[in-house]
């Protein structure tokens, strides 16, 4: 067994139940500091990682590595994503409108206030959001810190449809009940961002390559991360800007040699079919201009 791995997936789906870690080790009859040294990687009996599994409500061989990893929340996902992206040499984009670990610091500032706006309205349940939404703030602050820190190498294929929406709704998809001045602000921001993406394809910085897909748009937002000859691929519904308990899909996170092949051939398509450099650039500044 990799213990270190076992704790990795312990801490997301410890994340993703929602269950305090002293709630967790109370069940389990062990003191919250034992807990927290599984999660880093301590020695774990297989009778613990069993009963561990039936607290999370997940198969034990979830736990162990074995097979495929589902989440439900977006909290528990990213704590994962956060993990993986930690090793990785390389990180492959596809579909999303925008990559989160090239956005500025305008971007995490935006979602914060998001998450702050909507925790304000929920009167009921306001602590539970905040505490959530300090979670994922925390696991994307960790994600960017660690990229500028590694640099491994991404790349990026963009849709120009996301990027419309992205345009036309701003952050947080306009789908949120937010006041008129935050509303403003995420369209305002949005466009920075890909002000800002135009500016990166023109530069082309070492390490970083984007593409703009302009026939048909990819299906479905994937991610692949490769660490020397071991590659993961993780498939996400959930989009950055989406709220913390958000539970409209399920994000699956797989090693199996089929997937991750399937969807590299996905990728090796989308890469050649995309607009790059100078000319994606002049497709991005005229989109500015359009919607």
């Amino acid at each position: 067994m990799q213990f270190s791995e076992i704790g990795q997936q312990l801490r997301a789906y410890r994340m993703e139940s929602g269950l305090k870690a002293e709630e967790i080790a109370a069940r389990l009859g062990v003191s919250r500091a034992a807990l927290y040294r599984y999660e880093k990687g301590e020695v774990i009996k297989l009778d613990t990682v069993k009963r561990l599994a039936e607290l999370l409500k997940i198969s034990p061989l979830t736990l162990l590595g074995i097979g495929v990893e589902y989440y439900s929340r977006p909290i528990g996902f990213l704590e994962r994503l956060r993990q993986m992206e930690e090793s990785a040499d390389q990180i492959l984009h596809i579909g999303e409108a925008l990559c989160y670990l090239t956005t500025t610091d305008y971007y995490d500032a935006t979602i914060a206030q998001i998450f702050e706006e909507i925790a304000s309205q929920s009167a009921a349940d306001r602590t539970k959001v905040e505490a959530a939404s300090e979670h994922v703030l925390t696991a994307l602050k960790t994600r960017k810190q660690m990229f500028a820190v590694r640099r491994p190498s991404v790349i990026t294929v963009m849709s120009t449809g996301p990027l419309q929406r992205l345009l036309r709704n701003g952050i947080g998809g306009g789908v949120l009940v937010l006041s008129e001045r935050l509303r403003a602000q995420c369209r305002d921001v949005a466009r920075r961002e890909v002000e800002r993406i135009a500016d990166l394809m023109e530069s082309e910085p070492i390490g970083l390559q984007i593409g703009v897909n302009t026939s048909a748009e990819v299906s479905s937002q994937f991610i692949l991360l490769r660490n020397g000859a071991r590659a993961s691929l993780a498939i996400n519904p959930f989009p950055t800007d989406c709220l913390p308990n958000n539970q409209t899909g399920v994000a699956m996170i797989t090693s199996a040699e089929d997937a991750i092949n399937a969807h590299q051939r996905v990728a090796e398509q989308a890469w050649r079919d995309a607009a790059k450099g100078t000319a994606a650039a002049q497709l991005i500044r005229k989109m500015l201009v359009d919607v």
